[in-house]
């Protein structure tokens, strides 16, 4: 399979098929979830992630909710549907694309008053793979809005994974990379491994291999030492909440990628999709950050790699203030600080 056409969620009218990350680099395996409750299952174990990729199957797992509840009148599917949309909502609590996802999907609910329940059905159909679309396209200008700030011959450093497999396609910070590698700017990854689920070591290489870009795998501790001893041009990080701010929740270790570049007089940059950006929030204090299993740590593959009683701490995410950001790309353009306007300025 190609990165470059990879779809990690594909609506086959009877189930959605999601590819399990969690496989991956080994196996390539798709799920098929056939109820709302599989998918949301899905989303909470990580098969599916990436905060794009988690709004496109949420809303298909209510498109999925939409299709197989057995009722007779449109107001009974609207409240199995808000049912379903509450249980997906908490399956992860910090993306907000997740949230952003199931709004939209709910609003077209209420906006057809004579629909029947399968017009209805059909229009919950249709707004999932539009978003998914929609997704695929923005990701795409985001990418070419992006590569001008890579240049020919740099090196680049992330964290995580963003690119097909956490997007509908094409990505969002490797987006941006593979955007500048199509126009024939020789570009160097490197990629942080991303502890303790290694989404950068299992599955940022396995993108990148895919699509023939060179790139060099380094452990997390080591981008400090990597940074002072190397030429780094430019960091970049996708997001999974912006605040009104420019404050950004990403995958842990990201608030300490960019203390570092500041230390290295490194630009560091945030790439992702305006559906990222979280308006009612004003700061970070406002973004809930997800911890998850102590398991995650003490474990790997399933092989014990601490005591079975070690105590953990395993926050899923980070927060860089705004202040550590050089720039923000997203679909619609470049934004600088300072940011609250600039982000208001975009969003209206």
């Amino acid at each position: 399979m190609l990165a470059d056409t990879v779809q990690s969620i594909i609506w086959r009218g009877d189930h959605v098929a999601i590819l399990d990350q969690r496989l991956l680099p080994t196996r390539e395996v798709y799920l098929e979830c056939r109820t709302c409750e599989e998918v949301a299952t899905a989303i909470r174990t990580l098969a599916v992630r990436g905060a794009p990729a988690i709004g496109i199957a949420a809303a298909m797992g209510l498109a999925l909710a939409g299709c197989t509840s057995d009722v007779d009148t449109p107001d009974e599917l609207i409240r199995r549907v808000h049912a379903a949309a509450e249980q997906l909502l908490h399956t992860r609590p910090t993306a907000v694309n997740l949230q952003w996802a199931l709004t939209r999907m709910l609003r077209h609910c209420h906006t057809t008053p004579d629909a029947t329940v399968a017009s209805m059905r059909q229009m919950l159909i249709d707004e999932a793979l539009r978003i998914q679309h929609e997704d695929i396209e923005n990701n795409r200008m985001l990418g070419r809005t992006g590569a001008h700030l890579i240049s020919d011959g740099a090196t680049v450093m992330t964290i995580c994974n963003t690119g097909s497999l956490a997007t509908g396609g094409f990505g969002t910070a490797l987006g941006v990379i593979r955007a500048a590698a199509a126009e024939g700017k020789r570009v160097t990854v490197v990629a942080c491994e991303t502890r303790p689920l290694l989404q950068g070591s299992r599955l940022t290489a396995w993108e990148l291999r895919c699509n023939r870009i060179p790139y060099l795998l380094i452990t997390d501790s080591m981008a400090a030492w990597y940074m002072r001893t190397h030429r780094v041009d430019l960091v970049i990080a996708g997001a999974d909440r912006i605040a009104a701010n420019g404050d950004v929740a990403n995958k842990i270790g990201t608030y300490g990628l960019a203390v570092l570049a500041a230390a290295h007089q490194v630009p560091f940059v945030i790439a992702a999709p305006c559906a990222t950006f979280d308006l009612t929030i004003e700061s970070a204090d406002g973004i809930p950050l997800e911890e998850r299993s102590a398991d995650e740590v003490r474990t790997m593959a399933g092989i014990s790699i601490a005591p079975s009683d070690a105590p953990v701490w395993n926050p899923a995410f980070d927060i860089v203030p705004h202040s550590y950001i050089h720039a923000i790309i997203t679909e619609r353009g470049i934004i600088h600080p300072p940011f609250q306007v600039a982000i208001q300025n975009l969003c209206s």
